[in-house]
Parts: structure tokens; sequence; C-alpha cells
């Protein structure tokens, strides 16, 4: 099934979850955030919030630096 990742489509398995896409995506362990149709969502809710057909998901990083 397809989902929007950051404005660019992908393909991801039927019954993904957030922290499934996160390992793909290789998200850090510390310093992202993922919004799923613009309702953040906790890290403790990714590995039980299952991905739907044409989810919009947002991924923020956090940047060190002055």
């Amino acid at each position: 099934m397809k989902v929007q990742v950051n404005n660019k489509e992908i393909e991801i398995n039927i019954s993904t979850t957030v922290a499934q896409l996160a390992d793909k995506l290789e998200l850090p362990s510390a310093g992202a955030a993922v919004a799923v149709n613009n309702q953040m969502l906790p890290r403790t809710a990714w590995s039980a919030s299952m991905l739907q057909e044409n989810d919009n998901i947002v991924v923020i990083k956090a940047a060190c630096g002055g």
C-alpha cells in the first residue's frame, strides 16, 4: 500500500505499524517525532499504531547546532 512520508510517496506492506516504518526509515532511537494525519504520536504508541492506505506521515528529526 502507499503512504506519504514528508510529501514523498512510499510503498509499505499492509499492516505496517509506525514503529516498523520508523525502522524502515532508519529513524534514531531518540530525537524523532512522527505525526500521522496531523496527529502527533508518542513513541510509546508507535508499535500499536497501524498505518492505512494514503496516510500522510510527517517525520521530524531534532537537529543540533546554533
